[in-house]
């Protein structure tokens, strides 16, 4: 009996199937034409409830629309911001750039001023060619405040906006980074940027801030971020002040993500690596100024070297390998060697022995860089007193006790005439009263060139 009855169930189902009754292909107020009369009747004895379930199913699937409205994913994330931060039309752009050229012309040759307006020149150029090209609505390249932004291919979602400090969603958002100084926003907060490109101010002023921590106080900034200018207070209503320990002023939380970087000033003059708090722009800046030489400690701290005594043995081993360059400007197997280049990383190295960057002082308080330039160091001298016949041969004999092995300017007990160069064991140069020998040799050699001189 029931396998009758399932029989039965399963020939009116089939039946149904034919009938191509998909409520989902129809409007639920469509009327079904003649030709399925029987069809529908029989739905209805199979599926005495289908109208019901229909009415129900529209009624869900319309909620399930509003909440996805609600939910702002009907909102084109692809489209073009409104409103372009190149204020200026083609026409516009045309003439501002004829009259940088005539004010080039005008100012003094090679001056900061016409610099800077050879600079804007190009600046000018590159949006005119950005309006010119109307068949891509995102560009690859946007010029905005000296920044240098490129489109960035990278669905990485792990970065932050630094205009609106909100992820940057990769796989659904534009999004830029400036080339110069590493600022990351989306595309549609380019037109926001209110501050320059911090490599700008590299270029131009290579200095650090050498007072530790100057504070303001919140008063002179008139209670506003020292970036953004909104209002902020200790309190955090409207939004919360974050002082920077570099620049001494007050940030709001959107310039401010409590980034921590070491200090110049309080290196130079305490000796002190602890990081502190900086702003979103000093880090950016304490980056890029990282390895730059431009901290001359002798004129800023001489004191220093008296109680850090890794400075002084930083500093012989750096007048020792210019001691040694000469030898390897004039050596063919030393250029082909590119012993030089060992230091292609700390470039000043070769070039002064008193200034350092923020990178090399922190090298030398982890021990890093007297490892580094002691085993660099023991390089040059194998190769200039034991590889290299040609070099050998410019070293020198002490002619004050004509005694010993051949002396070199940057052996540790020897000691260098300050007018002719020549090299002596330290203890007979010192010891010995008379005037170097080498030097009275000379001034007759170039007498002896010049000639008598004639009465006119």
């Amino acid at each position: 009996m029931s396998c009758q009855i399932d029989m039965e169930y399963d020939e009116r189902l089939a039946r149904f199937r034919q009938g191509h009754l998909n409520p989902f292909n129809k409007d639920p107020g469509e009327k079904v034409e003649k030709g399925g009369e029987e069809e529908g009747d029989l739905s209805v004895k199979v599926f005495p409830n289908l109208g019901l379930y229909t009415d129900s199913l529209y009624r869900e699937v319309n909620a399930h629309t509003d909440r996805v409205m609600d939910l702002g994913l009907a909102e084109d994330h692809f489209s073009k911001p409104v409103g372009s931060f190149v204020a200026l039309d083609i026409e516009n752009l045309k003439r501002a750039i004829d009259e940088v050229k005539q004010v080039i012309l005008d100012l003094p040759e090679h001056s900061e001023k016409q610099k800077d307006a050879v600079v804007k020149l190009i600046h000018l150029r590159l949006k005119l060619q950005e309006l010119q090209d109307p068949d891509e609505d995102e560009p690859d390249i946007q010029i905005l405040l000296e920044h240098r932004f490129y489109k960035e291919k990278s669905k990485s979602v792990k970065q932050f906006c630094d205009k609106c400090s909100t992820i940057i969603w990769g796989l659904l958002q534009t999004w830029y980074t400036c080339t110069g100084c590493y600022y990351r926003c989306h595309s549609k907060c380019l037109n926001q940027i209110t501050k320059s490109c911090v490599r700008s101010k590299v270029s131009h002023q290579s200095e650090f801030e050498l007072n530790i921590c100057p504070e303001v106080g919140l008063d002179r900034q008139d209670y506003r971020c020292g970036e953004c200018r909104q209002l902020i207070s200790l309190r955090g209503v409207p939004s919360e002040a974050r002082m920077c320990d570099y620049t001494g002023r007050y940030y709001c939380s959107s310039c401010h993500w409590n980034d921590v970087a070491v200090i110049p000033a309080r290196v130079i003059h305490n000796w002190d690596f602890e990081t502190h708090k900086v702003c979103r722009y000093s880090m950016r800046y304490l980056t890029l100024m990282i390895s730059r030489p431009v901290l001359k400690l002798r004129a800023i701290n001489p004191l220093l070297f008296n109680y850090v005594e890794e400075l002084v043995e930083i500093r012989k081993l750096r007048q020792d390998i210019l001691l040694m360059k000469p030898y390897f400007i004039t050596c063919k197997e030393a250029m082909e060697a590119r012993l030089l280049l060992q230091l292609q990383d700390r470039q000043h190295f070769v070039e002064n022995d008193d200034m350092y960057s923020l990178q090399d002082l922190i090298d030398i308080a982890t021990g890093r860089l007297s490892c580094t330039l002691t085993e660099i160091h023991t390089t040059f001298a194998k190769h200039i007193k034991l590889d290299c016949e040609r070099c050998q041969a410019k070293g020198f004999v002490c002619e004050l006790c004509k005694e010993g092995d051949v002396l070199f300017p940057f052996d540790s007990h020897t000691s260098v005439c300050q007018d002719c160069s020549a090299v002596f064991h330290r203890d007979c140069y010192y010891d010995n009263s008379t005037t170097c020998p080498r030097c009275p040799r000379l001034s007759m050699r170039r007498q002896s060139h010049i000639g008598p001189t004639h009465p006119d």
